[in-house]
C-alpha cells in the first residue's frame, strides 16, 4: 500500500494551476472582441455568430499548428516571452491567405512541472499575438505532465477559427499567367528550420556564447536573433483585403521555403518564377540570421530556399497592373512590399531565375 498520497505528491500541483490561471486573466482580457462571451474558466468558449449573419455565404476557416523545436532554444535560454506570439502567427496567418478574418484562438499548453511566472510569460506572448492578428483568446488547457515531461520542458499548440464570405475567398483559382508575385518581408528565421539551427549554431555552445554580440548578426547575439518573433500579418492584410486590396492568393512561407509554400498559391497550369538572383543573392535583403544559418550548414540556394523563408514572410500575388494599388494598400497597414516574381505557363511549381 502507497498510503496517503495527493495529487501533489503525484507531482500535480492544482494551487499553482489556480494561480497560473489568476497570472494569466489580464492579458487574456486584452485581447477581447464584442462578441466573445463569458470568459475563462468555463468548460466551453462562446463566441457570438451575430457578426457573420450580414455575409451572404459565411465560410468558416480553422487552423492548428504548433512552434516546434524552436521551443527547446526559448527553454534552454529561460526565454518564454515571443514564443506565444510564433504559436498564433503559424496558425493565424495560415488562415487569412484565403480571405479570412482570424475570430478566436485556443491554446493548449504540456508541461512537466507548471509554474505560474513561466506560465503567464508564455500566455502573454499570445495575448500579444492575438492582438496583432485581430482574434481573441477565448481559452486554452494547461496540462501537467509530470513523469511524462521533464520538469523545465512544455509544448504549444494553437488552433484558430476565422471567417470569409465565399464570394471574397481569394486563393490559386484566381490567379492569372502575367500576374506578378509580392515579397512581404520576415522578421527572420520565424518558426519553421529550428532543427537545423540547433544542430549547426546552438548544439555545443554556452548560454553566455549564445548571448554574445557577433558582427555578422549586425552586433545581435544569436540568443536575440533566433529568438526574435514570428510577424504576424493577419491583422494589416483583413484591413487591406477590406479596403479593397485587389489581391488574387497569397502564401504564408513556412516549412519547406518559399520552393515548397510559394507553389500552393498556384493553379496546376501555372508557375511561380522567383528572382533569385546570382551571388549576390535576392532582389530583396535577407536577414543576416538567415545568411548566417545557410553558410554555417554549408546549404546549397535549392537548400536553402527550401528550408528557410529567405527573408519572405508572406507572398501576395496579384495582377501586373494592380501591383502599385496592392503595395499601396499594404503599405498603408504598416506593410512593406517589394517584386518577388511573376507568375507563368506551367505545372504548379515555383522556379528561380
Amino acid at each position: 500500500m502507497a498510503g496517503h498520497v495527493t495529487y501533489a505528491d503525484a507531482g500535480v500541483d492544482v494551487d499553482e494551476g489556480a494561480r497560473a490561471v489568476d497570472a494569466i486573466k489580464d492579458a487574456v482580457a486584452t485581447t477581447m472582441r464584442p462578441e466573445v462571451i463569458g470568459g475563462l474558466g468555463g468548460f466551453g468558449s462562446c463566441f457570438s455568430a451575430a457578426a457573420i449573419k450580414d455575409m451572404e455565404d459565411p465560410v468558416l476557416v480553422s487552423g492548428t499548428d504548433g512552434v516546434g523545436t524552436k521551443l527547446a532554444i526559448a527553454q534552454l535560454l529561460g526565454r518564454h516571452d515571443t514564443v506565444g506570439q510564433d504559436l498564433v502567427a503559424m496558425c493565424a496567418d495560415d488562415v487569412v491567405v484565403v480571405g479570412a478574418e482570424p475570430l478566436f484562438f485556443l491554446d493548449y499548453v504540456a508541461v512537466g512541472k507548471l509554474e505560474a511566472k513561466a506560465m503567464a510569460s508564455i500566455v502573454g506572448g499570445i495575448a500579444e499575438g492575438c492582438r496583432l492578428a485581430g482574434c481573441a483568446l477565448v481559452g486554452g488547457e494547461m496540462a501537467e505532465h509530470p513523469g511524462v515531461m521533464d520538469p523545465k520542458d512544455y509544448d504549444l499548440a494553437g488552433f484558430v477559427v476565422g471567417v470569409v464570405d465565399r464570394a471574397r475567398m481569394i486563393g490559386p483559382e484566381l490567379v492569372r499567367e502575367g500576374d506578378v508575385v509580392l515579397g512581404i518581408p520576415s522578421s527572420g528565421i520565424h518558426s519553421n528550420g529550428y532543427s537545423l539551427v540547433r544542430k549547426v549554431a546552438i548544439e555545443g555552445k554556452s548560454v553566455d556564447e549564445l548571448c554574445e554580440p557577433l558582427d555578422e548578426l549586425g552586433g545581435e547575439s544569436l540568443a536575440d536573433a533566433v529568438l526574435r518573433p514570428t510577424t504576424i500579418y493577419a491583422g494589416a492584410l483583413v484591413r487591406a483585403l477590406r479596403a479593397g486590396a485587389p489581391i488574387h492568393a497569397m502564401a504564408h512561407i513556412t516549412g519547406g521555403g518559399i520552393t515548397e509554400n510559394l507553389n500552393r498559391a498556384l493553379p496546376a497550369n501555372l508557375d511561380a518564377v522567383v528572382y533569385r538572383g546570382g551571388e549576390d543573392g535576392p532582389a530583396w535583403d535577407v536577414p543576416p540570421v538567415i545568411t548566417y544559418m545557410v553558410r554555417e550548414a554549408q546549404l546549397t540556394p535549392d537548400e536553402a530556399y527550401k528550408t528557410f523563408n529567405m527573408g519572405v514572410g508572406m507572398s501576395v500575388i496579384c495582377a501586373a497592373e494592380d501591383a502599385e494599388q496592392v503595395s499601396a494598400a499594404l503599405a498603408a497597414e504598416g506593410l512593406e512590399t517589394f517584386p518577388m516574381g511573376k507568375v507563368v505557363a506551367g505545372i504548379g511549381t515555383v522556379t528561380y531565375c
